[in-house]
């Protein structure tokens, strides 16, 4: 299938999670991962509609970008969805608009000042581990709801990165663990909305986005209440082999 209409197709699925949530489908920013992906295809999925392009290499963006760019005449969000390594946060400001993997306070604040250096914002969102999983980056929340020291601790470096200059916190990330059934990772995404309604209402400050639901998982992530979907496979089919 073209990625025209692996992109309807997604859109149509997001449409029925949102049906089965009650939810409004314009809601939903479908992300376009282009991780090993051409600047071409790139191309193609901006033809198709898609306005927000995520990677999750800087050295890959700082080549990519600039080539998207001659043959896309409509604006495109980037956002970063990777780890960023703090040698390469420097490169991150002049790249992307959004940064999904805030998963640090050393990170945060280094964007921090390199933003204020600019007397710019980037809109930031705070990686959250949700699951335990050793394999997985962020701040950890397992167990938030019930173990108080890893609530406080959560709590205090999210007071920390709210008041840095520079950085306008958006919301959470997670990454869901990769399951055979995707109904498994409904506790995960349940559990990040939890949290982000309890911080909001805590801190006293408006988190409207989630990011959190990928090529697997997507369905599920929209009907818990995702507002940002990261999509790679499906959209672009298989990464090309470097």
């Amino acid at each position: 299938m073209s990625i025209a209409a692996n992109i309807e197709g997604i859109q149509e699925q997001i449409e029925a999670a949102c049906k089965r949530a009650g939810r409004d489908p314009s809601a939903v920013t479908l992300l376009a991962v282009c991780k090993q992906q051409s600047p071409e295809a790139v191309c193609a999925a901006a033809a198709a509609g898609l306005r927000h392009f995520g990677e999750n290499r800087v050295e890959e963006a700082v080549t990519k970008i600039p080539q998207v760019r001659q043959c896309v005449a409509e604006p495109i969000v980037w956002h970063m969805v990777g780890h960023i390594q703090s040698r390469k946060a420097r490169q991150v400001p002049g790249l992307f608009q959004v940064v999904h993997a805030v998963d640090r306070l050393k990170l945060a604040r280094r964007l921090s000042a390199l933003m204020s250096e600019r007397d710019r914002t980037l809109d930031v969102l705070l990686e959250i581990n949700v699951s335990g999983e050793a394999s997985k980056a962020g701040f950890n929340a397992l167990g938030w709801q019930e173990d108080a020291e890893t609530r406080d601790s959560l709590w205090r470096d999210c007071e920390t990165m709210l008041a840095l200059p520079g950085l306008r916190v958006l919301g959470l990330m997670t990454m869901a663990p990769f399951v055979p059934d995707m109904e498994a990772t409904r506790p995960v995404f349940r559990q990040l909305a939890a949290l982000r309604a309890a911080l909001a209402r805590d801190l006293h400050v408006p988190l409207p986005e989630l990011s959190m639901g990928m090529t697997e998982d997507y369905p599920v992530a929209v009907e818990e209440g995702a507002t940002i979907v990261r999509i790679g496979r499906a959209i672009f089919g298989p990464r090309r082999e470097n």
